[in-house]
């Protein structure tokens, strides 16, 4: 029986003017957030960066800016800088104000409608940038145009006061710095992956656009540069690069009076096939007419090329999935009035772009074939033996299908079933040899957990055909645990075979691989990452594949043990342990504090540290900037008062005179033009080398140095160096937090054995229960599909049958290996 709140209220007849309630400005926006970047994910939130950065890309189209700089900062704030010229200043002749604020705070206003400004535009709803302002918690604007700086500050799409000159400048082009809004967002954690990808395909399809991306939460700082002179030439190359090209990239532009199509495509000797199709520099993941205009004259070309040619018996014939297996195509039409599926334009709908596409590939690729027909009978002989080989994967798939049959329909001996029916609620742990598999059967719940042993390394399917593959004896008992068949998707299949791989009979929704942390453990989680990569990717896509985290250390203290998942976790222990026996003094509380009180102080202590030496690596340096950062109050106004400026420099050379009491650092205030205030130069000289930091607008304006702030030893309660530790009776005095909290976490080491923990074997069942396989207490990781170009490059590059871009790779990579097992 319903309680009184579930009562249905009674129906009101009234409906009156004053129930209309009309969303004024952005409120829209914020009202409904998904109507316009698709949703409040993580897919919405990179949406941001990415309609900021069209923008960009936009002004580069049309002739203006070669670079774009995109900065992910560690508040999670995002800046993108170009040198385009700049969004207009100037008075908007019926908003009566700024052409800049229209464009931020209005809806629907743009430069994209005017056929004046943009001709060919991603961003057609002139939405894009005052979206951003309307999520974001807080935007900053910074135009350089006509020899002046001009500056804005928004909060929640709302204008602080109007847009104003603060400055000189040579500069021209538009920054934007922007932080996504808590309120509305459920993450706000950038992927750099993600991001990499859309800024290189950008890259990509616009010959000569410099495009760099920072992260500045990473140690050490990581950056990629990206710029390729060759277009879509080159990133076919890039996408052929570690594997096998059997001929030249074959080009393709077709520019009409509506449209210009490029296409460009080249076979390798792999056996995966790689489509990339792109409307107005927009990934158009779901494809579109441009990509079955493509697909459609691909298959008829080279059939009428090998009939005409006699390349084919009798009962041959080749299908899509023949003709496209080893192919890297990418497919770019750029359309004056494309029609898109929704705001964020996954699918490109313009019926009248299919016959352009078809016509123009049709009759370029055959005359190819004419001029070159060494690489047409490549080409074709490559498709033949794909089509023979499909043979012999029905074949294989049949034997499956009847040995199935054979034994009732029984799932393979292998497997550990679980007495759950519904596969959302079931999970299937992929266990590395009998002996954890055997941990595994006692430790899990049998009502949920399903275990499936695989003995030794199942096979590299990055090397192997279809039909091969389904030889392996490993590979048929993992595709008839997981019950979805395997092969291409039903819609895409050409044949509409019953065999084809179905998603909907994925038996479990949770597949979690459970290795050792050792090599052989990580290479045999790569080898079933390869398979899945390749045979099986929606289960990734859906995000039903995981990656168990058992713990990477073991700590004994006396008759305790504990198990660790990571460094950070060993730290956080030690810290926690330290604690207990140490006292430092506050100078803030003028006493010593210990314990539970310390333990705050400690881990700030620590992350002060961290973001410290991933802003400045050199000490010198990092000296300095400890001496700034710790002066309260230093900000971007307190650089334009340069009387308090002065003040500021004074402490810091009286400091820095205690730290290097034998060197002269220099300090000197001079102008910034820019930005009509100051900075600081700071100059030291130590063993012959010269160190600089330079206290700037842009420095004390960093999300970085904000974060400092709250850290520093002044802030917490420490006050200035030297600081007290006491332990065992016994005072001592530290100059810097980093020696104080290196002498705190070795206190926390003593009478503390740490082991580095490898192997699922060396657990009990009940360990890896508690550790590993309890939902309440496990660690898993998705496996999910971001830069889905670099992951098809890596899985390449790891196990294809090319040695030399291994080689490079390990040698380029080898001193960012963390745990190495050895």
């Amino acid at each position: 029986m319903a309680t009184e709140d579930t009562q249905p209220k009674p129906k009101s007849d009234s409906y009156s003017a004053d129930q209309i309630k009309v969303l004024e400005g952005l409120d829209a926006v914020r009202k409904r957030p998904a109507m316009y970047i698709g949703s409040t994910g993580v897919d919405g939130l990179h949406h941001l960066v990415y309609e900021v950065v069209d923008n960009s890309v936009d002004e580069h189209m049309a002739g203006f800016g070669e670079t774009i700089e995109v900065t992910i900062h560690i508040d999670g704030s995002v800046t993108v800088v170009d040198n385009g010229r700049g969004i207009p200043t100037g008075l908007h002749p019926t908003q009566k104000k700024s052409a800049a604020e229209v464009a931020l705070t209005v809806l629907h206003a743009g430069g994209k409608f005017e056929q004046g400004a943009y001709t060919v535009s991603g961003g057609l709803h002139g939405v894009g940038i005052s979206v951003v302002n309307a999520l974001s918690e807080w935007l900053e604007l910074e135009i350089w145009q006509d020899g002046q700086v001009f500056e804005q500050r928004y909060e929640r799409g709302k204008p602080g006061a109007p847009l104003k000159s603060t400055g000189k400048t040579k500069r021209r082009g538009t920054k934007v710095r922007f932080k996504p809004d808590g309120q509305i967002f459920e993450t706000l954690d950038f992927s750099f992956d993600v991001l990499a990808q859309r800024l290189r395909e950008l890259a990509f399809l616009n010959k000569g656009l410099e495009i760099t991306l920072r992260d500045e939460r990473k140690e050490p700082v990581k950056e990629q540069i990206f710029l390729y002179k060759g277009g879509i030439i080159s990133f076919v190359e890039h996408l052929n690069e570690a594997k096998t090209p059997l001929h030249k990239p074959i080009y393709v532009k077709v520019e009409k009076a509506e449209m210009i199509l490029e296409v460009a495509l080249q076979y390798n000797d792999s056996y995966a096939e790689n489509l990339f199709s792109f409307a107005n520099n927009i990934n158009t993941k779901e494809g579109g007419t441009h990509l079955v205009g493509f697909k459609a004259a691909l298959t008829r070309t080279i059939n009428t090329y090998a009939n005409a040619n006699d390349l084919l018996k009798e009962t041959e014939s080749l299908t899509g999935d023949d003709v496209r297996e080893g192919l890297t195509a990418v497919v770019s039409v750029k359309v004056r009035n494309p029609q898109f599926e929704g705001q964020t334009k996954a699918k490109l709908g313009n019926s009248e772009v299919k016959g352009v596409v078809e016509a123009a590939v049709n009759e370029a690729l055959g005359n190819y074939f004419e001029e070159n027909p060494p690489v047409a009978r490549k080409i074709i002989g490559k498709a033949v033996d794909a089509a023979r080989a499909r043979e012999a994967a029905r074949k294989a798939k049949e034997l499956i299908r009847r040995k199935s049959a054979l034994d009732g329909g029984s799932l393979p001996g292998k497997l550990a079933d679980c007495s759950e029916k519904d596969p959302a609620m079931s999970e299937l742990y992929i266990v590395e040899g009998d002996s954890a598999g055997g941990s595994a059967k006692q430790g899990r719940d049998r009502k949920f957990q399903a275990i499936l042993p695989l003995k030794g390394k199942i096979l590299n399917v990055e090397k192997a055909r279809f039909d091969k593959m389904l030889t392996s004896d490993e590979i048929r008992t993992l595709i008839m645990a997981l019950g979805t068949g395997i092969g291409r998707k039903r819609e895409e299949s050409d044949k509409g075979d019953k065999d084809t791989f179905d998603i909907a009979k994925a038996r479990y929704h949770k597949i979690i691989l459970m290795t050792d942390a050792d090599v052989d453990g990580s290479h045999i989680r790569t080898l079933l990452l390869t398979f899945f990569f390749r045979q099986m990717p929606e289960l990734i896509e859906r995000g039903y594949v995981y990656i168990a985290q058992p713990p990477l250390f073991k700590v004994k203290k006396g008759k305790t043990e504990r198990y660790l998942k990571d460094e950070p976790s060993l730290n956080e222990y030690l810290a926690d342990l330290a604690v207990e026996d140490v006292e430092v003094y506050l100078e803030g509380a003028q006493s010593y504090v210990t314990g539970r009180r310390l333990l705050p102080i400690l881990k700030k202590m620590i992350s002060f540290e961290t973001l410290l030496a991933r802003l400045n690596k050199k000490p010198h340096e990092a000296a300095m900037l400890r001496v700034f950062v710790d002066e309260p109050g230093l900000d971007r106004d307190l650089l334009k008062n340069r009387a308090a400026l002065s003040a500021v420099v004074d402490n810091a050379k009286r400091t820095l005179a205690g730290v290097y009491p034998k060197l002269t650092p220099s300090f000197e205030i001079v102008d910034d033009e820019e930005h009509q205030s100051n900075k600081v130069v700071c100059r030291l000289h130590a063993n012959g080398t010269l160190h600089s930091l330079d206290v700037t607008h842009e420095l004390v304006g960093s999300a970085d140095f904000r974060e400092l702030q709250k850290l520093t030893p002044s802030a917490i309660g420490l006050g200035r160096s030297p600081y007290k530790l006491k332990a065992k009776g016994q005072e001592t005095p530290y100059h810097g937090t980093d020696e104080l909290v290196k002498a705190i976490l070795d206190m926390g080491k003593q009478g503390l054995s740490i082991q580095r923990y490898k192997g699922l074997g060396e657990m009990n069942p009940a360990q890896l229960w508690e550790t590993t396989m309890n939902p309440e207490a496990r660690t898993l990781l998705r496996v999910t599909l971001e830069d889905l170009t670099g992951v098809d490059e890596i899985f390449t590059i790891l196990m294809g049958d090319e040695v030399e871009p291994r080689r490079n790779f390990i040698q380029t990579h080898a001193l960012e290996v963390r745990n190495l097992d050895v």
